[in-house]
C-alpha cells in the first residue's frame, strides 16, 4: 500500500514550506520568528506564560494550524479565532472538553494559563449537528512578551490541499454540494467543469476554500486568518 503524501504547510514568518512534521522544528530556530520575538522583549509588553499550541481537525488531519496563545486569554478567544479562521457559518453553538467529545466540559472563561498541564490534549466542537470537531494540543511553553497585542499569533498553517477534478482528474477548484449531499461523492471539479456541470439543486458549486468546514452546513469561508 503506497503511503499517504505527509501535508505540507508554511511558516507565517518567512514563508518557508515544509512538511508537517518538520514545521515545529523550524519555529524554533526560524530567523524572523526569532527577530520577531527579540524586537517584542524590547518593548513594554507585560512578560507571560505563551502556549504554542498545535490544532489539527480530527477527520481531516491535513487541516492544521500551529499558533502561539497568550496565557492572560481565555478559551472564549480560541473559540472566536477558530470561529473565524476555520468554522463559522450560521452561528452554532460550540464547547471545548477534555478526553474528546463531550467528556469534561470546559469552560470559556477558563484562561489558558489555568487550562493546560503538558501533554494535555483539548477537543473543540462546533455546530452540535453536523459538528467540526478539533484537537488542540500543547507543544511546549515559553515565558516572555507576545509578539503581538492579540490573543493569538499564527506561526503556521496547511497549505491548501490539492484536489483534483471527478471529471477530468485536473486541478480542482470548487465543490459540487449536490454531489456531496445527494449521491455522497466528494464532488470537486475544475474552472472548467465547473461550468457544465449539471447539479444546481445547491445552487452552483461552491470555491474551494482552506478550511475543514468546507460542504459542511453550507460553509463557503473565507477560511481566511482573522488577524
Amino acid at each position: 500500500m503506497a503511503q499517504r503524501k505527509q501535508s505540507k504547510g508554511a511558516c507565517a514568518y518567512c514563508g518557508k514550506v515544509l512538511a508537517k512534521g518538520a514545521l515545529t522544528k523550524h519555529l524554533g530556530t526560524c530567523g524572523k520568528r526569532l527577530e520577531a520575538i527579540a524586537q517584542a522583549e524590547a518593548g513594554k509588553a507585560t512578560p507571560e506564560i505563551l502556549f504554542h499550541l498545535r490544532v489539527q481537525d480530527v477527520y481531516r488531519s491535513e487541516f492544521w494550524l500551529d499558533l502561539e496563545m497568550r496565557g492572560s486569554k481565555s478559551l472564549q478567544d480560541l473559540d472566536t479565532y477558530l470561529r473565524a479562521i476555520w468554522l463559522e457559518c450560521c452561528g452554532h453553538m460550540s464547547q471545548f472538553s477534555f478526553g474528546g467529545g463531550f467528556a469534561q466540559e470546559v469552560g470559556k472563561r477558563r484562561k489558558m494559563s489555568d487550562v493546560f498541564q503538558l501533554g494535555r490534549e483539548l477537543t473543540h466542537i462546533y455546530d452540535f449537528g453536523t459538528s467540526s470537531e478539533t484537537l488542540v494540543k500543547l507543544v511546549e511553553v515559553r515565558q516572555g512578551k507576545p509578539t503581538t497585542s492579540k490573543a493569538i499569533a499564527l506561526m503556521a498553517r496547511n497549505l491548501m490541499p490539492e484536489e483534483k477534478c471527478i471529471e477530468c482528474g485536473k486541478p480542482a477548484t470548487h465543490l459540487c454540494v449536490e454531489c456531496l449531499y445527494e449521491d455522497e461523492t466528494w464532488g470537486t471539479l475544475c474552472d472548467a467543469h465547473t461550468k457544465t456541470h449539471p447539479h444546481d439543486s445547491y445552487e452552483e458549486p461552491i470555491p474551494l476554500v482552506n478550511s475543514p468546514r468546507l460542504g459542511m452546513c453550507g460553509y463557503d469561508g473565507p477560511a481566511e486568518p482573522p488577524y
